[in-house]
């Protein structure tokens, strides 16, 4: 996966399944919610199943949380807001959230282990990426909150006096987060950290795939030291169940998602009428462009990494690659001993390079856009299917990475977002087209450039509509930096001081001395 640059950098070595004692509150079953610093299983609910992805088996039974339950989250969420959280200095909030990532640190294998068993990711993946970014989220943003300071604007008055104009942040309230499956941990902290760090207290909402680590952290919580109903989870569906309540609560200021376009445009519905304040990172159909000039090895690992990482599942994936044509066939021949080298099985396998989609239904969508390929005759490289896997991964969801050239553009491959470990590669002749290509897509979050052209490179990424252009590199990422799409990709900004954006409310004081 991705070279990602977080503070605190790789932690240690890969799971060591002697060292884990899994929490005791993953051994419970059903998984319960975390409400008001407590671990809550109210009688009467129905249970949901989560299912291994990697084997097909079932891990435990979870909670589906009703509007009583997101009441209940609700209000402990806006106790703490009026109680012990909002008399905690700035200084000491952000100490406690540096514990809180301390903390992740030291329960490393715990997270680990949960975070696979949702996933079904390697090892390798969520153990450089996941789990060390969840607790780099902490320390950054409570670094972030520590440099802020108020701004302040002298005026004169009509009298001749003179008055001073004092701009203030305070919190937002209550927050909703609803998390996407792909990366739990990390998307789901890099939303509460920024949170909290603001002051707010957040009530959370798992993807119903993998509600293990959102769980987890609730005693993380409790042993920092972070006050009983800061932070909240309530487990369940979307539409209809607990995320709809939880959006539609009228004692929630506001609500953060990551996930698809069209669930973002729901929640935004369901929010119009209380004017609610909402940051939405969606989806997207990402460009790379691959100039005959760039560093050919470069590229092609770069390249694969962006297509392939989680097995596709990346809201940052590239699913369109544009390559000039003097090196087309060798770069797409290239690509394809990539996908053919990596490595599927056992999740804390070192060796494992690449995990299952992470349901079944979201393979059979998938599969369903590999087979329409075919059906409007994309030339398949390689790949198309779903392979023959060994016991005792023979039930999971397991796909091939596949490549395709040969599709026009308005073709529904290269038009919608598939969330799998596939492309499709086009030649192109100039700057001027590739461009317009890069950019034909109602999607605008992110998109690759490689080329050894320092002035081609800035030419082509100012021309392309998004909110992240890599150049020569994927994923590469400093957290102070704005992160967030254009067009149908999302609404605002994440990351350093430009997430104070939305967790906060900015008031002036004008005091005439």
């Amino acid at each position: 996966m991705p070279d990602e640059i977080v503070q605190g950098g790789f932690l240690g070595n890969a799971l060591d399944n002697s060292r884990i004692t899994h929490m005791s509150i993953l051994n419970q079953n059903p998984l319960p919610f975390f409400i008001n610093g407590q671990y809550v299983s109210p009688t009467g609910r129905q249970t949901f199943e989560n299912i291994n992805p990697a084997s097909g088996t079932l891990n435990f039974d979870v909670l589906e949380g009703n509007a009583d339950d997101i009441d209940h989250a609700v209000n402990s969420a806006r106790s703490a807001l009026a109680g012990p959280w909002t008399n905690i200095d700035v200084d000491n909030r952000a100490r406690l959230l540096h514990k809180v990532a301390d903390l992740i640190d030291k329960h490393r294998d715990e997270f680990l282990a949960a975070e696979i068993s949702d996933t079904g990711k390697p090892v390798q993946l969520a153990g450089h990426i996941d789990i060390p970014r969840g607790a780099a989220n902490f320390r950054v943003f409570a670094d972030v909150i520590k440099s802020q300071s108020d701004e302040t604007f002298r005026m004169p008055t009509p009298d001749g006096g003179e008055a001073i104009n004092l701009t203030v942040r305070k919190p937002k309230g209550v927050i909703a987060v609803i998390c996407p499956w792909n990366l739990p941990l990390l998307l789901m902290t890099w939303k509460v950290a920024p949170a909290l760090a603001c002051g707010n207290t957040v009530v959370v909402k798992p993807s119903e795939e993998t509600p293990a680590t959102a769980t987890l952290l609730g005693k993380i919580m409790n042993e920092a030291g972070i006050p009983p109903g800061v932070y909240n989870v309530v487990h369940g569906f979307g539409p209809d169940s607990t995320g709809e309540h939880l959006a539609r609560h009228p004692d929630v200021d506001a609500v953060t998602f990551t996930g698809e376009t069209k669930t973002g445009a729901a929640i935004m519905k369901s929010v119009a009428d209380d004017i609610k304040d909402v940051s939405f990172e969606l989806g997207g159909k990402n460009p790379g462009v691959i100039f005959a000039d760039a560093d050919f090895e470069q590229a092609v690992e770069g390249t694969s990494r962006s297509i392939f990482a989680n097995c596709g599942q990346v809201c940052l994936s590239t699913e369109r690659i544009y390559v000039e044509r003097p090196i087309f066939d060798r770069f797409t021949e290239a690509l394809a001993e990539r996908a053919s080298s990596l490595v599927r099985g056992d999740p804390f396998a070192e060796k494992t390079s690449m995990g299952p989609l992470i349901s079944s239904v979201h393979r059979d969508k998938v599969l369903s856009y590999y087979r329409r390929a075919t059906e409007l005759g994309a030339n398949v490289i390689v790949g198309g299917g779903a392979p023959e896997m060994p016991t005792p991964w023979q039930h999971g969801y397991w796909i091939e990475p596949t490549l395709w050239t040969g599709l026009d553009e308005t073709s529904q491959i290269v038009k919608e977002e598939i969330f799998g470990p596939c492309c499709h590669i086009r030649p192109f002749d100039d700057i001027e087209e590739v461009v317009n290509l890069a950019n034909d897509t109602e999607y605008g979050l992110a998109a690759t450039l490689w080329t050894q052209d320092v002035k081609k490179a800035n030419q082509v990424a100012t021309r392309i509509d998004c909110g992240i252009t890599w150049v020569n590199c994927w994923f590469l990422r400093d957290l102070r930096t704005p992160f967030g799409g254009a067009k149908k990709s999302g609404i605002g900004r994440e990351g350093g001081e430009y997430s104070l954006e939305f967790y906060t409310e900015l008031q002036n004081i004008c005091l005439k001395v």
